[in-house]
């Protein structure tokens, strides 16, 4: 079982019975002891558990004095949140939603959906069940798929989607991922680069608004944008052959020069095109200029990576605030909030 299959599996145990004992859930997967409290512990960095002697509990956060909107038993506020994964992108978001629900007194409960949209639904019934007084959620199904959320019967927040403008009662708190994608082209424009290419993971909800910006960012700059210079990763990570195959397909183009810049959305795809650039007697920078999109893991790479960083935290904040305000406030304006990105420049774009 992979790492974030048992994270996924701790995560799970603890939603459905809220502790867990180390030796008992290790001797049910057929692990050592070690391996779980080093499960435990990486979720505790994450903020996503708390530890105790000997196992884990789902963190708690006190409640402060005046909590907005209180139920009538006098109990905190409690708000669901439900994301697709806690190991990419998402940590951070979850990590702000924490932050600001503490501060506000409100106990925050994580739903994890594993990218399965009945797993989400799933996971909102169990939410329901215990009486949230709203939901966060990101959803993982298709974008004309949200209508379900309007019967909720709570109020409701999408995070990092923009897809439920027409779902009755929906607001949403996104990054601007198109002016993301601007600022990456204006840098590597300013760079000295003119053949700016893209290349795009296909099973992304952000892909769409990446491409606008990037293709926004030449317009501007009265850079040509040809189809040759746009390169899309369709292929799952399960299929590696044709994924490999359309990896090697970008890497000749570079090799040919048909482009002297990318911006690569995401990070781990910009990492794995290093060394692969490398064996065809390609640098970077010097051949090629590469900007990633995400700053998950961009600095680690072995050549720094220049990124464009989602204001993550901010947005878990944000969310929180928001379905904050529609509670102790029903009648108010829907609210879109949209917040920008930055640009973190490294050793790869110069």
């Amino acid at each position: 079982m992979h790492a974030e299959d048992r994270h996924q599996a701790i995560l799970r145990r603890l939603r459905e019975r809220g502790s867990l004992r180390v030796t008992d859930f290790a001797e049910e997967l057929k692990v050592s002891a070690v391996t779980v409290r080093r499960d435990v512990e990486a979720l505790a960095e994450r903020g996503l558990v708390a530890r105790v002697h000997g196992g884990a509990l789902l963190p708690e956060t006190a409640p402060a004095p005046a909590p907005p909107s209180p139920a009538p038993s006098g109990a905190p506020v409690v708000f669901g949140l439900v994301v697709p994964a806690a190991d990419y992108y998402y940590p951070e978001v979850i990590k702000g939603a924490r932050e600001a629900a503490a501060a506000r007194g409100i106990r925050l409960v994580l739903g994890i959906s594993q990218y399965r949209p009945e797993e989400e639904r799933a996971q909102v019934r169990q939410l329901l069940s215990h009486g949230i007084d709203g939901l966060l959620i990101a959803p993982c199904g298709p974008p004309g798929d949200q209508d379900w959320l309007a019967a909720l019967g709570v109020p409701f927040v999408l995070v990092e989607r923009r897809s439920g403008d027409d779902v009755p009662g929906a607001e949403r708190v996104v990054t601007d991922h198109a002016h993301g994608a601007r600022l990456a082209v204006r840098h590597l424009a300013g760079s000295g680069r003119g053949r700016i290419g893209l290349l795009l993971r296909a099973d992304s909800p952000h892909s769409a608004l990446v491409q606008e910006g990037y293709l926004g960012g030449l317009a501007s700059l009265g850079l040509p944008a040809p189809d040759a210079l746009r390169f899309t990763i369709t292929a799952p990570e399960a299929d590696p052959l044709r994924r490999d195959a359309q990896l090697d397909e970008f890497t000749g183009a570079v090799e040919a020069g048909l482009l002297d810049a990318v911006l690569v959305h995401n990070d781990h795809d910009a990492i794995v095109l290093l060394p692969r650039l490398r064996a065809r007697g390609l640098s970077v920078p010097g051949d090629l200029a590469i900007v990633a999109y995400d700053d998950e893991v961009a600095a680690l790479a072995d050549i720094p990576l220049t990124a464009v960083a989602p204001p993550k935290r901010a947005v878990g904040v944000a969310a929180v605030d928001l379905l904050a305000l529609r509670l102790a406030d029903p009648p108010r304006a829907r609210h879109h909030l949209s917040i920008l990105p930055e640009l973190k420049i490294r050793a790869s774009s110069a």
